[in-house]
């Protein structure tokens, strides 16, 4: 679970950076992107199964778009609980929620590849 977690914390991270790093309405700021990650992370984890069930319930065809709405959800409550980020415009939060979504999304399956392998190659 706790590398669940990691992997999870890490992703995010990837996902947030990137997405700083391709709009110019959003930015990140140094320190505030560490609380801005855990709350990021915090929201997601509380709000997927919470909005999974609820689309599974009222609307199952939102099923696949339950991690874009919580992505944007997470981005939404970290924007006004931390300073550390900010988004400007309605595009840019259309752009920010589908970026972070996708490079966590990549990020999430390419480094638990990593750090089995390196986890491998540090015991043989």
């Amino acid at each position: 679970m706790l590398i669940s977690v990691g992997i999870r914390l890490l992703a995010n991270t990837v996902g947030l950076l990137v997405a700083a790093s391709v709009l110019d309405g959003m930015t990140i700021t140094g320190a505030a992107f560490v609380v801005a990650v855990l709350i990021f992370t915090v929201v997601e984890v509380i709000a997927d199964p919470l909005l999974t069930k609820m689309a599974l319930t009222n609307l199952p065809a939102l099923r696949g778009g339950v991690a874009l709405v919580t992505t944007f959800v997470g981005l939404l409550i970290t924007s006004l609980v931390s300073s550390g980020l900010d988004i400007s415009g309605a595009k840019t939060w259309l752009m920010a929620t589908f970026i972070v979504w996708l490079a966590a999304l990549l990020a999430g399956l390419i480094l638990p590849v990593f750090l089995v392998k390196k986890a491998v190659d540090n015991r043989g």
